[in-house]
């Protein structure tokens, strides 16, 4: 149900600049979806070209780490990942927790 909102929300915002061929969607890796599943209920709600770009994820960690985290598992608004320098789970996302719509082609 999650993704369909989330869905939603993307093809509303692309709907606004016209008549929709494809779209270009960035999803973080520390986002509340998968790329895949992001993907797949695209492409069930519209028959545009859907491209998803992976953004990697950049954490800074209390041990003084600052880079991409090693991700343990991801699910449906879920994402567990740790510092691949001391194991710890990273204080702060500095970038890859997002999905953004990043282009929009039109008619």
């Amino acid at each position: 149900m999650h993704e369909t909102i989330i869905a939603g929300d993307i093809i509303k915002k692309a709907k606004e600049q016209g008549k929709v061929k494809s779209i270009t969607v960035e999803v973080g890796d520390l986002g509340h979806l998968p790329a895949e599943e992001l993907e797949e209920t695209l492409k069930k709600m519209v028959d545009w070209k859907i491209k998803i770009i992976r953004k990697k994820a950049k954490v800074s960690c209390s041990c003084g780490f600052t880079g991409e985290p090693k991700i343990i598992d991801k699910k449906h608004d879920f994402t567990l990942f740790k510092c691949p320098k001391c194991g710890n789970i990273p204080e702060v996302a500095l970038e890859g927790k997002d999905i953004v719509l990043k282009d929009v082609e039109v008619e």
